[in-house]
């Protein structure tokens, strides 16, 4: 029995009405995504200001011939891009769906409240006080200023008597990422690091290479494996504490393990591709339309379809302008930003 917000006492089954799944759509995204995003990545190995054959870089992958000017390319500079497009679109999306599992808040996003804002200063920090430090240290830098933007932005959205609501939540990560961004400017202007800053604020997979993915994948592969651990209790959660509670569930535990890993997702992503919003608004939201509230299907259904969709922005980037790149958060601010205001509208009454 679970107890009601009227004080009733409810059967649990009642409780997994509300869970109801489409298969065919949680199978077609799984396996259609996954045949897409391998197409993906093959295109995106393919296209830049050097266009290279698909059987070159089928060649590539399998005899790499180190003599080779087009193998060179493809292992050294495309394919580190088109993983760490695939693994940056996979951290963004899960970390925006279980944000909005847990607060139950529409808006939530990493974009949105701050967590990038705060990995930037991280990293700002970094870039003027030890510039010469590793790229894992570089990665604990972003990691806790992601931190430092959940405290802030979650504090601010919990002080009212009232408590929080998605349009409070969401104007506290406004004020915040401002301040952030305007201590990151205000940093690199000081230390004269701008022209650095501004590569990664522009957002982009470029450079990427096999160090960074080396140290990164671990911590991203734990984060998603957790996520997807975590997937049922974050369920009961979406359908309110007082159901997960009456369930068994212990909610304080589970929400700062659920905020651990978005930190890790976000803080990792944040570090390699810079400050890209909306992607963990954008796919949660097109994926429960999709598929159903279930968190287990959710995630893995959420993971494919980010990575789908910066793989694809990465390859649009490239295209726009050639030679030059068009910044992947533009591209993606460009769906971004009227989704947010649709969302926000929707949900404006029930603030």
């Amino acid at each position: 029995m679970v107890s009601s917000s009227d004080g009733t006492q409810r059967p649990v089954a009642v409780t997994r009405l509300k869970l109801h799944t489409r298969p065919v759509a949680v199978t077609a995204i799984l396996i259609g995504g996954m045949l897409l995003l391998a197409l993906g990545l093959i295109l995106s190995i393919s296209v830049g200001a050097v266009n290279i054959k698909p059987i070159n870089v089928w060649n590539a992958l399998l005899q790499y011939d180190p003599d080779s000017a087009q193998h060179r390319i493809i292992h050294v500079l495309r394919v580190p891009r088109a993983i760490a497009g695939a693994l940056v679109g996979a951290c963004f999306a899960v970390a925006g769906a279980i944000m909005q599992g847990i607060t139950r808040n529409p808006l939530a996003d990493s974009g949105l409240l701050g967590l990038n804002a705060g990995a930037g200063l991280g990293l700002a920090l970094c870039f003027a006080f030890f510039p010469h430090l590793s790229f894992l240290y570089t990665l604990l830098f972003s990691f806790l200023g992601a931190c430092l933007g959940a405290i802030l932005v979650f504090g601010i959205g919990f002080v009212s008597s009232n408590g929080s609501s998605p349009l409070r939540l969401a104007l506290a990560g406004a004020a915040v990422t401002a301040l952030l961004m305007a201590l990151s400017s205000g940093i690199a202007l000081y230390f004269q690091i701008g022209q650095d800053l501004a590569f990664w604020q522009a957002g982009g997979v470029a450079g990427t290479n096999w160090m960074q993915l080396k140290i990164m994948s671990p911590w991203i592969v734990g984060a998603l494996l957790a996520a997807f651990i975590l997937s049922k209790s974050i369920t009961l959660l979406s359908l309110g504490e007082e159901v997960a509670a009456g369930l068994g569930q212990r909610i304080g535990l589970i929400k700062f393990v659920a905020m651990l890993v978005v930190l890790i997702l976000a803080g990792s992503a944040v570090s390699v591709v810079g400050p890209i919003a909306f992607v963990g608004l954008i796919i949660p939201h097109l994926t429960r339309y999709l598929v159903g509230v279930d968190y287990r299907f959710i995630i893995p259904c959420s993971a494919v379809l980010g990575s789908l969709l910066i793989v694809l922005a990465d390859i649009a980037a490239r295209m726009i302008n050639r030679p030059y790149e068009t910044p992947i958060g533009a591209l993606i601010a460009l769906i971004g930003v009227p989704f947010f205001l649709y969302l926000a509208r929707r949900n404006g009454g029930r603030v």
